[in-house]
């Protein structure tokens, strides 16, 4: 029996004043009780317990060693009270990584409203457009936008993301709209990612997947960057809805190939495998899947294919 259960032992002995009504209440054998009695004696080299045939009473140092014994149990049990209340109630500081455009366009009034709903909670919002892991970072929710297969964490889709090709009128009266995918080689285009060297858009073309290669006149990692480009007519964006559609739906951008649109990715909350997801955690997800779902606001534009 380890200390603590040795402890438990005899508290219930000198609580009930018998072996065997502590053995009852604690659900083991008399001699297991007694046993752990006796090895507390033995590590402090004192007697706690006189034994008569009628009732077990405590000596002097049992009855401060016990009055001890109830105050660390007591504490225990509140700290694992508390430990397991940050589980089931949404409580403490909740960490939050996303890309820096979803955050400022859509991610801050939302947590705003969850905040005033879940009014004990604090949250540290880091706004990145770099992948981070959030083992290694300490982040409880790391929200990123494609597809994913690391197994060391759980993604949970929280929205879509539906790609559109667009540019603005001014391009298109200059350099024409493309007709095909194909054409998309000899026009400017605006990439996400960290190169101008010849790049590849996925679209589709008759309902069948196609690879085009494609030449960035511009490339940045940041995704707002890439549509004020493509407002002030420097090329062809292939872009999340939820960053142009009021671009769309205002008019200062108009659709390109609307049949062969890039293929649709989705937004996924990233969090750490664990059997007790803390109710922080599982509350959020469960808000920003409520809060944008299946048919999010940002889709609701003007001009869709």
């Amino acid at each position: 029996m380890d200390k603590l259960d040795a402890m438990r032992a005899l508290v219930k002995v000198v609580s009930s004043g018998s072996y065997a009504e502590a053995a009852r209440r604690l659900g083991l054998t008399r001699s297991a009780v007694s046993k752990g009695v006796m090895e507390l004696e033995q590590a402090l080299g004192a007697r706690l317990l006189d034994r008569t045939t009628r009732r077990v009473t405590p000596t002097e140092a049992g009855l401060a060693y016990y009055e001890r014994c109830v105050s660390i149990l007591s504490q225990i049990e509140e700290t694992e009270s508390q430990v397991s209340r940050l589980h089931d109630e949404p409580k403490g500081i909740l960490k939050v990584n996303a890309p820096m455009s979803f955050g400022m366009l859509y991610l801050g009034k939302a947590i705003s409203d969850f905040m005033i709903r879940f009014g004990e909670l604090k949250v540290e919002l880091v706004l990145t457009d770099r992948f981070i892991d959030p083992l290694e970072e300490g982040a409880d929710i790391t929200l990123r936008i494609g597809t994913f297969t690391d197994s060391s964490l759980i993604a949970r889709r929280i929205a879509p993301a539906r790609m559109i090709l667009a540019a603005s009128p001014e391009y298109i009266e200059k350099h024409g709209a493309p007709l095909s995918p194909a054409d998309l080689i000899d026009h400017r285009c605006l990439s996400y990612g960290h190169s101008t060297s010849m790049q590849r858009w996925h679209l589709t073309d008759k309902g069948q997947p196609v690879s085009i290669a494609i030449g960035a006149c511009l490339s940045s990692n940041n995704g707002d960057v890439l549509r004020d480009a493509a407002v002030q007519g420097i090329g062809i964006a292939n872009l999340p809805t939820f960053i142009v559609g009021q671009d769309v739906s205002a008019g200062r951008l108009k659709l390109v190939l609307p049949d062969n649109r890039p293929a649709d990715l989705s937004i996924h909350a990233l969090y750490a495998p664990n059997r007790y997801l803390a109710a922080k955690t599982r509350v959020f997800i469960d808000f920003l899947v409520e809060r944008f779902g299946k048919n999010p606001s940002w889709d609701n534009f003007e001009g869709k294919s």
